[in-house]
């Protein structure tokens, strides 16, 4: 076992595979979306925690990445979402700009080499854009899988969205909460589909922001793609969204055809890293409800604090307030200033108790102790060593199973079980 730092958290195994997006653990088993096609999702058999097994492989197109999963009972979804989907949007429109410009500024159309030096990228980089401009994209969406045999999962149904297509997603026994872009809309909105017969998702309603719907005549009051839907957690009749750099908002659902906003908070733009997940704890303290929040890091500005976690007093959702922060220190990783991210992503997606177990990238694995909202205070740490090749550990993502075991997902490669030991 390599050597690791940690601080109450023993490791209990160490899997070398494929990077992912997204772990989610049910029943005895570990349900990986991976980062990078070809690889899809991965099915590892996690019932003894010492010796994790792949016990099925399914694969991506070369075009679209599956990283992020979902399972009930015997039904997986996975995403189907444009790789690189960012970096090809953004980089298709300076493509045209730049022609246009340098076929002014010339008399005539550039040459190859001229609108690659004109980019500042190589010629494979202009050669893909060329590709991906004349193939285009109908994949986005997401697929449901009959998985009652886990070593082999049957694909029940492909149902197509639009655009980039399905980003982060919710899931229970009869609907699906998913992000995604569609005709019409500008950046991901949330569609609902019913699963009551899972081989045939039925459309129940969709919500959004205003300004998002283009086609209905709204006009956004900001620009670009920072406003829209990452995803939305169910909790009773209430969906917890995080709306990227929008902040959050609470949808009712009590009438699920007709999702209606309750609330709305932001702490954007002087919070310069979006907002990723929002969800409240499943139990009060002191009779306030407290609602986590977790910000993703992604290009770091200098000068500004790392993504990080925050707490809400939201027992008035008229009335929302912040509590307290969490963050880490550069000083509290070695990997802080390797390539690769340092700050928040992203914790588990139930909070029954005190400890929230949190994924912060190059600061490993943090377990914060929110027993008092007020004073957040750090449990426990856990930081992989990078597996080789890797400049630092990019812990991505985390779920916790009933047994209490905790596992971890690495961006770029690796997956670990590790178990919380309070005094070890």
């Amino acid at each position: 076992m390599s050597q690791v730092l940690s601080n109450n958290i023993r490791s209990l195994s160490r899997l070398d595979i494929e990077g992912g997006g997204q772990v989610v653990v049910s029943d005895g088993y570990a349900y990986i979306g991976h980062m990078k096609p070809p690889q899809g999702t991965s099915i590892v058999d996690v019932s003894d925690p010492a010796q994790p097994k792949l016990i099925a492989r399914l694969e991506s197109s070369p075009w679209s990445h599956t990283h992020k999963v979902r399972v009930c009972g015997d039904i997986m979804l996975t995403n189907v979402e444009q790789d690189r989907r960012h970096f090809l949007r953004r980089e298709l429109q300076r493509l045209d700009e730049s022609r246009q410009a340098l076929t002014r500024s010339l008399g005539r159309d550039p040459e190859f080499g001229e609108l690659a030096a004109e980019l500042e990228i190589t010629g494979d980089e202009l050669a893909d854009l060329e590709s991906a401009r004349q193939r285009g994209y109908d994949e986005g969406g997401f697929k449901v899988w009959d998985i009652s045999d886990r070593a082999r999962p049957r694909l029940l149904k492909f149902q197509p969205t639009h655009g980039f297509g399905v980003h982060r997603f919710d899931m229970d026994e009869r609907y699906a909460y998913i992000s995604t872009e569609m005709p019409g809309y500008i950046g991901n909105i949330l569609v609902i589909y019913d699963l009551a017969n899972p081989q045939k998702p039925e459309e129940v309603s969709r919500w959004w922001m205003p300004g998002q719907h283009l086609a209905g005549g709204e006009t956004p009051t900001w620009q670009g793609y920072g406003h829209r839907l990452h995803h939305a957690l169910r909790i009773g009749d209430e969906l917890w969204a995080s709306v990227w750099h929008a902040g959050l908002r609470v949808i009712d659902i009590s009438d699920i055809r007709k999702p209606q906003t309750r609330a709305a908070y932001t702490y954007h733009p002087w919070v310069v890293e979006p907002t990723h997940t929002v969800l409240p704890a499943a139990r009060r303290f002191d009779g306030r409800r407290v609602a986590l929040v977790a910000d993703e890091e992604h290009e770091h500005r200098h000068g500004q604090p790392h993504a990080g976690l925050w707490l809400f007093d939201v027992t008035d959702l008229d009335a929302i307030a912040p509590l307290s922060t969490f963050h880490v220190s550069e000083m509290d990783s070695p990997w802080s200033r390797a390539p690769g991210r340092f700050g928040m992503h992203q914790f588990q997606e139930h909070i029954d108790e005190n400890l929230v177990y949190c994924a912060w990238f190059a600061g490993g694995l943090r377990i914060v102790d929110i027993g008092d909202p007020a004073r957040p205070r750090e449990a426990g740490f856990y930081i992989p060593t990078p597996m080789q090749g890797e400049a630092s550990p990019q812990t991505n993502d985390v779920d916790v199973d009933e047994r209490g075991l905790i596992y971890l997902l690495d961006r770029n490669r690796g997956f670990e079980v590790v178990e919380y030991r309070p005094h070890a």
